[in-house]
């Protein structure tokens, strides 16, 4: 459906009729009318490329006003119900649902002037100047704010992965995405500004600096040994079994031998797999009840803490190309707490120089996943 300021929103129920039905129906009546009195979306953005880096950084000034903490009656992600107040969502219920963001990094709900500079005062070998044209979506896991994701059942789980994946191969055809992104930050010493389980799913109109960086290595491992990167670093772990948490039929769970952050784990499927839009019904049905698992295991990590924080990326190849083969999909779930109550924060050597020193091991860090898992 479309929102009242022109965004588009999608139901998507965790079970269907035994009957074939069309694309689109409406079979459990979900609303599909916007009543709120909106003006329509109108979210410019640009983007700028560092000289020294060659990173594009984007800029998005209407989300410097973007709800924040919002009371339990103004929660924007709950479900429309009678005598409360409208919310982004027009169903009285849902299972899960998926819309674009009111406050986007990247928007396609912007009008570019023909003489749009695409430099910074006229530095065109310095600073490009792009108008960062791309699509940020919301996806909600379920109306119950109390919950988080490892509470839901795995048929609701299920539900997300098709979600995913629907979204991964409905964004990877616009023509300037170059990669989409879904992830889910929890927890305020994250930064999350709304309490309501949910994730964001992002689409690039660029290489992130890691996909890049991902690429470079590939390529560089190909041509040292002829190996395939993510293949060799799967049997490398399973091979030395130390840092493995979980191997399955499909998947595997295991901290990466570089692991930088206090808490970090990788899920790689077993095949080349090069996003969620390429899983098998087999591979997802697998996938989750795993997602559950690991879920739970990160809020068993610390005793005393009964909801950890942390960053649930998947990485996924770029959309087009021949780079397609070269990254295999993996979900990199990691937490910046690096003790109880105790947050790891990003000072001199890493925000500086993006040197990374970690206050523990990946054996260690294991070794205590395979103790709770």
């Amino acid at each position: 459906m479309t929102l009242a300021d022109g965004r588009e929103l999608i139901y998507f129920d965790d079970s269907l009729s035994e009957v074939a039905r069309p694309l689109g129906s409406n079979p459990r009546g979900r609303a599909t009318t916007d009543d709120r009195n909106l003006a329509g979306a109108n979210t410019p953005s640009e983007m700028r490329q560092d000289p020294l880096t060659g990173n594009w950084v984007a800029y998005a000034t209407h989300r410097m006003n973007r709800t924040f903490m919002p009371p339990a009656n103004e929660n924007p992600l709950a479900p429309t119900r009678p005598g409360e107040l409208p919310s982004e969502i027009p169903a009285d219920d849902y299972d899960v649902v998926v819309f674009e963001n009111r406050f986007p990094s990247f928007s396609y709900h912007m009008s570019v002037s023909p003489d749009f500079e695409e430099s910074v005062d006229g530095m065109s070998a310095l600073y490009p100047r792009r108008p960062a044209v791309a699509r940020c979506e919301v996806i909600c896991f379920t109306p119950d704010v109390q919950t988080s994701f490892k509470d839901l059942p795995e048929s609701r789980i299920r539900t997300v992965i098709e979600a995913w994946a629907h979204r991964t191969r409905a964004l990877s055809q616009l023509d300037e995405v170059h990669v989409v992104f879904p992830f889910e930050n929890r927890g305020e010493e994250i930064g999350v500004t709304l309490q309501h389980p949910h994730g964001q799913i992002y689409s690039y109109p660029f290489l992130p600096p890691r996909t890049r960086e991902m690429l470079e290595r590939a390529d560089a491992y190909r041509d040292r040994t002829g190996r395939e990167l993510f293949e060799s670093i799967l049997e490398g772990e399973v091979r030395a079994g130390t840092r493995v948490i979980h191997r399955g039929e499909n998947f595997t769970v295991f901290v990466p031998a570089a692991a930088k952050w206090p808490i970090e784990v990788m899920v790689m499927p077993h095949r080349q797999v090069a996003d969620l839009a390429e899983l098998s019904d087999e591979e997802k049905a697998e996938l989750a009840p795993l997602l559950k698992r690991l879920y739970t295991a990160f809020d068993r990590f610390f005793e005393g803490v009964e909801r950890t924080p942390y960053i649930a990326a998947w990485n996924q190849a770029p959309t087009r190309g021949a780079n397609r083969d070269k990254i295999r999909l993996h979900l990199q779930m990691f937490s910046l707490m690096r003790a109880p109550h105790r947050m790891k924060y990003l000072a001199g050597s890493e925000s500086a120089m993006g040197v990374w020193v970690n206050d523990t091991t990946p054996e260690k860090i294991a070794q205590r996943f395979q103790e709770v898992w």
